[in-house]
């Protein structure tokens, strides 16, 4: 986005009918009751017990069922793992308490998820409970469980995070397995897409025939006798699962393919890091396209100079992944994006926005705007 600040990066009847009745006519006789001394009626006296009994009946009957609708309100235990019993949960990166125990709790980890939360803000351990792949084998005590969180997990995982580039991926896997499978190895692989696409027909066609952007940024188990290629099917396999639930067709209906939209969720992830702010990044790539503007995104250049930081050599450069110098989307993606970018890149915000530049605020956030003259306001305030 030009001019902006030079940024660098890093690795959900009523019925009211009513019956008619017609009273029909009675004859009466008539009587002399003047010589009749009228009786004290018991009528009130009837009618206050009746309206004291339908009362005390209906307190009754209204506590009953205040007590039944609380009671079946109340949540319910949840009964956890027993003695031989064990369970491997994933924790995804950027996991808060709330989310964690709710995934503990639907994986019998434990039995309250509110009890959880409880005890970790009482110990002071928001903050302190990693992602990773855990195993938790039964019985466990509530606090055995934050420890295990607050310890990270064991080395039978490994963890691709959101916008690896394939070389970064290939370090990381060669790490996981040392001795075993090379970075050469798996960027072998990576750099064979065609030779995925009959069985992940969404790589078919890849830029440069390389699977940049499906390596799925996750916490995967390290499995015994794995290989390059088997590491690389896990990934996809990961891949498949999570765009599985995202709807493409507001891309579609602008003319953009499910791998410009990757293209797109790659962007996202370098270009923002708060995810409240993804979906506005993505309008205004969406507005920028549209407006047949260039993109001018700093995270092109430096993936095509393979550098944190970019200048205006790098600027003056020309190739394909140029977006100062070339229109359109750049060919292929330039990271591994997560689920949040993937989403956003699918379904972008509802905004006018053509610019944005980062903050002075130093959380990686952006000021958005509609016009140039604002966009300069904000890059001299940022």
């Amino acid at each position: 986005m030009t001019p902006r600040k030079q940024v660098t990066y890093s690795n959900r009847p009523n019925h009211a009918a009513r019956a008619a009745h017609r009273a029909g006519e009675r004859q009466f006789k008539t009587y002399d009751t003047s010589h009749i001394r009228p009786k004290k009626s018991k009528a009130p006296i009837v009618f206050a017990i009746i309206l004291a009994v339908i009362v005390i009946g209906g307190l009754g009957w209204g506590g009953y069922t205040l007590f039944t609708s609380c009671s079946a309100n109340a949540p319910t235990a949840v009964e956890t793992l027993a003695e031989g019993e064990s369970v491997t949960v994933i924790i995804p990166e950027g996991s808060g308490a709330k989310a964690i125990s709710e995934l503990l709790l639907d994986n019998r980890v434990i039995g309250d998820s509110t009890e959880f939360v409880n005890r970790v803000t009482e110990t002071g351990q928001e903050s302190a409970l990693k992602p990773g792949t855990y195993t938790f084998a039964g019985p466990v005590t509530l606090d055995g469980v934050i420890d295990t969180l607050v310890a990270g997990p064991s080395a039978e995982s490994f963890t691709v995070p959101e916008g690896f580039t394939v070389s970064q991926t290939a370090e990381r896997v060669a790490e996981a397995y040392p001795g075993t499978i090379t970075a050469e190895e798996f960027l072998a692989c990576v750099n064979d897409a065609s030779a995925y696409a009959v069985d992940y027909p969404f790589v078919d066609g890849a830029y440069n025939n390389s699977l940049e952007g499906f390596l799925f940024p996750k916490t995967y188990p390290l499995v015994d006798g794995a290989t390059a290629d088997s590491v690389v099917r896990q990934m996809l396999d990961q891949y498949k699962a999570e765009i599985a639930g995202i709807d493409f067709c507001y891309a579609e209906q602008h003319n953009l393919s499910q791998y410009q939209v990757l293209v797109i969720a790659s962007l996202i992830e370098r270009e923002a890091s708060l995810d409240d702010e993804r979906p506005l990044v993505s309008s205004v790539i969406y507005n920028r396209l549209a407006a047949d503007m260039l993109l001018q995104i700093d995270a092109t250049i430096a993936y095509a100079a393979g550098t944190t930081e970019i200048t205006q050599e790098d600027l003056d450069t020309d190739g394909p992944f140029n977006t100062y110098l070339n229109r359109g989307l750049p060919p292929g993606p330039i990271c591994s994006p997560g689920l949040a970018s993937l989403t956003a890149a699918a379904a972008p915000a509802d905004t006018t926005y053509l610019y944005y530049v980062v903050t002075g605020s130093g959380d990686g956030s952006h000021n958005f705007s509609e016009t140039y003259e604002e966009h300069q306001n904000n890059v001299a305030q940022s």
